[in-house]
């Protein structure tokens, strides 16, 4: 049953979307974020993130570190955990605490509290806004939220079909 009090919230990554624009218009947003605020892309970094915006499937580090060996970009693990802490920490990534692994953000470069929608089966990470900003002063009192996870367990649409034939 849906809840009709709160708005539709598409979960970007588990409806069927144009992906190849979806990419290029992350890795444009990115790099405009990335020469408005004097940070580099490294080869490196680009690379990394390419490859998590390949589909929106979570990807661990080392899987992440196993195609950038492949590809003669670096074979130590410092190599991926410093591109992947570089994404995250610029809002072009997020870490998907229940797999530790990274999902490409829907809205790099932007500030953005969303909720992640897990495929318990595929690995599919949707990335939905939410309908209310969380962040900062909640409540009579006053405790200030500063970081905050929301990550939802299911199966996507794809799955559930998969389920039903």
């Amino acid at each position: 049953m849906k809840n009709t009090d709160r708005p539709e919230i598409p979960p970007v990554g588990l409806v069927a979307h144009d992906h190849a624009a979806c990419m290029a218009s992350a890795l444009a947003q990115a790099e405009k974020s990335c020469a408005e605020n004097g940070l580099r892309m490294t080869p490196v970094r680009r690379r990394s993130l390419e490859i998590l915006l390949e589909s929106h499937v979570a990807m661990g580090a080392y899987d992440v570190l196993a195609r950038l060996a492949a590809e003669g970009l670096g074979d130590k693990p410092p190599v991926a955990y410093r591109a992947l802490s570089f994404l995250v920490e610029n809002g072009f990534a997020h870490r998907i605490e229940k797999l530790n692994a990274f999902v490409a953000c829907s809205h790099p470069g932007k500030s953005h509290e969303a909720v992640f929608l897990i495929c318990r089966k595929c690995h599919k990470v949707g990335e939905a806004d939410l309908p209310m900003p969380m962040i900062g002063d909640v409540g009579p009192d006053g405790f200030r939220v500063e970081r905050m996870v929301i990550e939802a367990e299911g199966l996507c649409p794809d799955c559930q079909r998969t389920e039903a034939a």
